[in-house]
């Protein structure tokens, strides 16, 4: 039998810790690894990368700063939750948005919605349908 290292996407972001905190309270993701340029992070057999962006001038943050949404990406990141209400309130604390109740659509016995990450990264946030 032949094992497979994780399915795994890599975010490349200006701010490793911030992103780290961000992903791992949003969607209860768990540190595998951490370092100053990069973190391992783990959610049902699906591992996330937060890697240093070099050669991209730093931002500064604040949480009433506004970021440019990145909307058209090749990528996006669709992560599991138990509650979009709870992943939404952990955006909004930690410098991020989910879209509001009303951009929620269902299909395939998942609630979903799209928001973005601190960064502008956009993200979707799944939930079970009740």
């Amino acid at each position: 039998m032949t094992t497979l290292p994780s399915t795994c996407m890599v975010l490349f972001v200006r701010d490793v810790p911030r992103m780290t905190s961000f992903y791992c309270t949003v969607a209860a993701m768990e540190l595998l690894h951490q370092e100053s340029s990069y973190a391992i992070l783990r959610i049902q057999g699906f591992e996330l990368v937060i890697h240093a962006l070099y050669g991209e001038a730093s931002l500064p943050y604040s949480n009433t700063e506004t970021v440019a949404v990145r909307e058209d990406s090749y990528t996006k990141l669709c992560l599991p939750v138990t509650s979009i209400a709870i992943a939404r309130a952990h955006a909004n604390e930690l410098g991020g948005a989910i879209k509001s109740f009303s951009h929620e659509w269902a299909a395939r016995g998942f609630r979903a919605c799209d928001g973005h990450d601190p960064e502008g990264n956009v993200f979707q946030v799944r939930m079970l349908e009740t």
